[in-house]
């Protein structure tokens, strides 16, 4: 089990006050790690990193948009100047707009520009630049990991998501272009992974899934368990086996990959 410790570590988890942020950063904490939280709204990170720790003595509470180059680099600045050190990042921060979305109202031919522009940005420029300024540190230790939250809508083309499907699509292969550029050029201990999560049930798809006065699932989401080997969604904790051993010394020899944890709906035909 010690291969999986964290003791000590620092991890600066971006989206750290979502549904599977949120879990991602307990499952860090109870593996030994000091956890920072950053999210857009302060005070949704200051409640996650309360929720993890009352006294605050390995959690801190951070806000950045992700795609501010300077905001980000405040809350390394932050990170370094209290705890000195930042050897895991996970850019979970990413989401999606209805109006970079298909539906029976809006046509794929309508979809504004800028709509589409801002979601891809916010999935594949909002990895890009905490990889840059968090992986600064990485550099100048030679030891690090960096762990990009992707999706199914990379491997299966998923109806209506348009512009988050090729914002994540971006960030799968920034993953894999810098893992080899770490490899080759900083050092081998500096990896970079993703996890693919399937299905798993957040306030941004919570509607779209199950309907909110009934409960029962919308025909979207009798489709995706219909497609899901296992037959259900996803629980936040379902991530934390993969995130840790990416994160830790278990994944030394491990980088470049993307790790889905999906129910088996990447492996299903649908037949």
């Amino acid at each position: 089990m010690n291969l999986f410790d964290l003791t000590e570590r620092v991890a600066v988890l971006t989206g750290g006050s979502g549904t599977l942020g949120s879990a991602m950063a307990k499952g860090l904490l109870e593996a030994g790690a000091r956890v920072c939280i950053v999210g857009r709204n302060l005070d949704k990170a200051a409640q996650v990193a309360r929720w993890l720790s009352a006294d605050g003595a390995r959690t801190m509470a951070l806000a950045a948009d992700v795609v501010d180059r300077e905001a980000v680099q405040r809350v390394a600045d932050a990170v370094l100047e209290r705890w000195g050190r930042v050897d895991v990042l996970v850019n979970a921060a990413g989401g999606n707009r209805p109006d970079a979305t298909t539906n029976p109202n809006q046509s794929f031919f309508d979809l504004p520009a800028e709509a589409i522009r801002t979601t891809i940005d916010l999935n594949l420029l909002g990895t890009v630049l905490p990889s840059q300024i968090f992986g600064r540190a990485m550099a100048a230790a030679k030891k690090g990991s960096i762990i990009n939250i992707s999706s199914m809508a990379v491997p299966r083309a998923l109806t209506r998501v348009v512009g988050y499907s090729a914002g994540k699509a971006g960030m799968e292969n920034f993953t894999r272009w810098l893992a080899v550029y770490m490899a080759r050029e900083v050092s081998p201990a500096v990896r970079v992974n993703a996890i693919a999560p399937g299905f798993f049930l957040a306030d941004q798809n919570r509607a779209m899934l199950v309907d909110q006065t009934t409960g029962v699932l919308t025909p979207r989401g009798r489709s995706i368990i219909d497609h899901t080997p296992m037959g259900r969604f996803g629980e936040p904790v379902d991530l934390i086996g993969a995130l840790l051993w990416l994160a830790s010394d278990a994944a030394a020899f491990v980088t470049g990959v993307v790790v889905p944890v999906d129910g088996g709906f990447s492996a299903f035909s649908g037949v």
